[in-house]
C-alpha cells in the first residue's frame, strides 16, 4: 500500500506540473487564444477517446438531456481557456496563473446557491485577503496597462472555472470524470470551430507539435494522472499539491522564458495561494 500511495502522490504531483507547464504554451503561441484553445481540446478529446476505449468505458451518456448540459459546459470550458491564455498572452505567465488561482474563492459565494449552504463568514474574510492580493500584483488601475488587463482576463478564468467546477461536481455523481471531459472537450471544439474562418492565424508544423503536446500531455494526460491519483491520496493532500500549479508555472516560466514577476507579483500571489488554500483545505475537512 505504501508504495501505491508513493505513486499516486507521484501522479498528483505530476499532474500538477503539467497544469502549471500548460501556461507557458500563452507564450510559446503567438496567434489568437480562440485558435490555441480549438487544437488543445481537440487533440484532448482524440487522446481522451483512446484513454476511454482502452479502460473498455461505454461511450453513451442517458439521459439525452445531459448532452445539452455538457454542451454548456464545453462552451464555459471554451470561454475559461481562451480567458486563461489570454491573461497570459497581455501579462505575465505569472499573472495569469495567479490571477487564475481566485477560482476558489468565487466557489465560496457561488456553491451555496447551487447547493443550498449558508455563506460562512471565515471564507468572506479570506476571499477580502485575496482581493488584497489582487491589489498588489495590480501596480495601476488602467485599462491600458498590460498587468491590469491581464489580472482582469484572469479573473475571469477563474470564475468561470469556479462555476464549471461546481457544475461538473453535479455531473461527477453520475458520470466518470474522462466522460465528462471527453464531451466537454467535444463541445468546445465545436463552438470554437467558426472562428476558424473568422481569425487570421497562421499555423507551422512547430506550432502544430505544441498544440499536440499542450491538448494531449498538459490536458488529457494530466488529468488522467490526476483523476488516477486521488484515488489513493486524501482529498485535503490533494488539494495542498494543487496550489503548486502557480508556483510550477512560475519557476517553468523563469527557467524556459526569462519571466522574472515583481516584487508585488510574489507577495499578492502568496496572499492569494494562501488565502484560496486555506478555504479549500476548510471544505475539505468539512467535506
Amino acid at each position: 500500500m505504501g508504495s501505491t500511495r508513493q505513486k499516486a502522490l507521484l501522479e498528483i504531483h505530476s499532474a500538477v506540473f503539467l497544469f502549471g507547464l500548460a501556461g507557458l504554451f500563452g507564450k510559446w503561441l503567438t496567434f489568437s487564444p480562440l485558435i490555441i484553445v480549438f487544437g488543445r481540446v481537440c487533440f484532448a478529446c482524440a487522446a481522451l477517446a483512446v484513454f476511454i476505449f482502452l479502460s473498455q468505458r461505454k461511450f453513451s451518456i442517458s439521459p439525452n438531456s445531459s448532452y445539452a448540459i455538457l454542451f454548456f459546459l464545453g462552451l464555459l470550458l471554451a470561454t475559461h481557456w481562451i480567458a486563461f491564455f489570454q491573461s497570459i498572452q497581455v501579462s505575465t505567465v505569472a499573472v495569469g496563473l495567479l490571477s487564475y488561482s481566485t477560482f476558489p474563492i468565487f466557489t465560496v459565494f457561488l456553491e451555496p446557491l447551487f447547493f443550498k449552504k449558508r455563506i460562512e463568514i471565515q471564507n468572506v474574510f479570506y476571499a477580502s485577503l485575496c482581493l488584497l492580493g489582487i491589489f498588489f500584483i495590480i501596480p495601476r488601475f488602467d485599462l491600458q496597462h498590460s498587468v491590469f488587463q491581464g489580472v482582469l482576463w484572469g479573473v475571469l478564468s477563474g470564475l468561470t472555472f469556479s462555476v464549471l467546477t461546481i457544475l461538473n461536481r453535479k455531473l461527477s455523481q453520475e458520470y466518470s470524470s474522462l466522460l465528462i471531459a471527453f464531451y466537454e472537450d467535444i463541445s468546445a471544439s465545436v463552438f470554437l470551430f467558426p472562428f476558424l474562418f473568422i481569425v487570421k492565424y497562421s499555423i507551422g508544423s512547430k506550432d502544430v507539435f505544441l498544440l499536440f503536446i499542450l491538448g494531449v500531455l498538459c490536458t488529457a494526460c494530466s488529468h488522467t494522472l490526476f483523476i488516477k491519483g486521488i484515488k489513493y491520496v486524501e482529498a485535503q493532500k490533494a488539494s495542498i499539491i494543487s496550489s503548486l500549479e502557480p508556483v510550477y508555472g512560475i519557476i517553468l516560466a523563469f527557467i524556459f522564458l526569462q519571466e522574472i514577476p515583481s516584487l508585488r507579483t510574489i507577495l499578492g500571489g502568496i496572499i492569494i495561494i494562501g488565502s484560496a488554500l486555506k478555504i479549500t483545505l476548510k471544505k475539505e475537512i468539512i467535506n
